[in-house]
């Protein structure tokens, strides 16, 4: 399966060849891909799921917004995992749990950077809440790829020493 879906991706790197490393460009399309039904997932749940209401699970209340996120990122979590794992950083000489440990680290801090992100696009600025969700989607994937790679899922070349 890993190698079906690798040679898939892999099918329009030529195009790309000049501008990303291989590894780049599989984290932008694993990324984009997994960004992309995140996003879905959010809509769904905020449009229809929630219907844009408070969520109430009785010892704390979620406005929609925050509730799509949380919704959206269980999901994003287990995909990207995944992803990053068995097609993108694939060289990586870390064990299977550490890099679980890893990720969670650095999902738990973009979860963290996302949450204060929408708090200030939608209820302080008033942005609506899904162009908010875009823009601050942008923000956190940027600092993401350079967690994943130099952390997360380090392997060989994912650090150099000044010389």
């Amino acid at each position: 399966m890993r190698a079906l879906l690798t040679s898939l991706i892999d099918i329009f790197f030529p195009l790309f060849r000049r501008v990303f490393s291989l590894q780049t460009y599989r984290y932008m399309v694993c990324g984009g891909f997994n960004t992309l039904t995140g996003l879905l997932v959010y809509y769904v749940s905020f449009y229809q799921l929630f219907s844009q209401k408070l969520v109430d699970l009785g010892f704390f209340a979620f406005k929609p917004h925050m509730a799509a996120l949380f919704l959206s990122s269980a999901w994003s979590f287990s995909l990207g995992f995944v992803l990053n794992k068995y097609v993108v950083f694939t060289a990586s000489y870390l064990r299977g749990r550490v890099q679980l440990f890893r990720y969670l680290l650095t999902f738990l801090a973009n979860l963290v950077l996302n949450y204060f992100l929408l708090k200030v696009f939608v209820e302080m600025a008033g942005w609506h809440p899904l162009f908010s969700q875009v823009l601050t989607i942008f923000i956190v994937v940027s600092i993401s790829y350079l967690l994943q790679r130099h952390f997360t899922f380090r392997g060989p070349g994912s650090h150099k020493t000044a010389k």
